[in-house]
């Protein structure tokens, strides 16, 4: 076969062989198991040192959608897909919907606490599956989930992952061809949730939490992960929104999505056209992402 890059690894006749030989000896383990034991026979692995194999079953997948191997059937029959919907809990977990009005100078104090595979995690989820307006379901890759705290009490949710790969005026903005994409997306992230409480009312409160994260985020990020942040992104629906916390934060308008989206490996046409807002972490940012000045 011609070599290929695929989620940034060469794959050749030998890594080809390689990929074959452990579906053969693996095959009744499953997937999963196959792409751990190829991860760790290429010491494939994220900055904070884990396997990337949901990153390697991509790949896998991709392989086998061009014909070059054959898969295991997944574990149960069913679709990757169904993995991702959040099942909320019988019970729901404690918190207090007091109203909170005026102000966001009004109440000093107000803490953004990162909830990732914390117990507040599981707030977090109920919180945006019921009040936020496209819901939750889970969040595969990578990803950081914050809550916004005044005196115990919770005020509003933020969710950051890692960004999708091509976004024409992000991509101009930056000044990045394919290659320099390809090695450095990862350094980005998008804001895809942002849910102030309904029973909140405090005036500047969105943009403040914005700067809030904007300040910590890449330390978290980086704590988290292994490596930084160098830009912030966000899509914001124009039928819906005006972006107008993400304009007082001082993000930058960059475009506006062609309001396409892609589902079972195919581009479909939804006509939600999204406006683009950035925010640069680092001031030589385009270098540090291989951009163009």
């Amino acid at each position: 076969m011609e070599p290929q890059v695929i989620r940034g690894k060469r794959i050749g006749d030998a890594e080809l062989a390689q990929i074959q030989t452990t579906i053969t000896q693996y095959w009744d383990k499953g997937r999963v198991f196959i792409s751990r034991e190829l991860c760790t026979l290429w010491d494939w692995r994220q900055y904070n040192g884990q396997l990337k194999d949901q990153v390697c079953r991509i790949l896998l997948n991709r392989l086998e959608d061009k014909k070059f191997i054959k898969l295991p059937p997944r574990k149960g029959g069913g679709k990757q897909g169904k993995k991702r919907y959040y099942i909320p809990p019988a019970v729901a977990p404690e918190f207090s919907a007091a109203e909170l009005h005026g102000r966001v100078d009004d109440f000093p104090g107000i803490e953004l606490k990162m909830v990732r595979r914390t117990p507040d995690e599981a707030l977090w989820n109920y919180l945006v599956y019921t009040y936020h307006y496209k819901s939750y379901k889970i969040i595969v890759g990578a990803h950081l989930k914050y809550i916004a705290y005044f005196n115990g009490r919770p005020v509003a949710c933020m969710a950051w992952n890692s960004t999708v790969f091509r976004i024409q005026g992000r991509d101009q903005f930056i000044g990045w061809n394919q290659e320099a994409r390809s090695k450095n997306n990862r350094f980005i992230i998008n804001n895809s949730r942002f849910l102030i409480l309904p029973w909140i009312q405090v005036k500047n409160l969105a943009s403040f939490l914005l700067g809030f994260c904007a300040r910590t985020i890449s330390r978290d990020w980086k704590k988290f992960y292994g490596y930084p942040v160098y830009l912030l992104e966000t899509f914001v629906e124009q039928e819906r929104f005006s972006g107008t916390c993400y304009k007082a934060a001082n993000w930058i308008w960059v475009g506006e999505t062609k309001g396409h989206a892609k589902k079972n490996k195919k581009f479909y046409y939804h006509g939600q056209i999204k406006d683009v807002y950035l925010y640069p972490l680092a001031l030589d940012f385009r270098k540090r992402l291989g951009g163009v000045q």
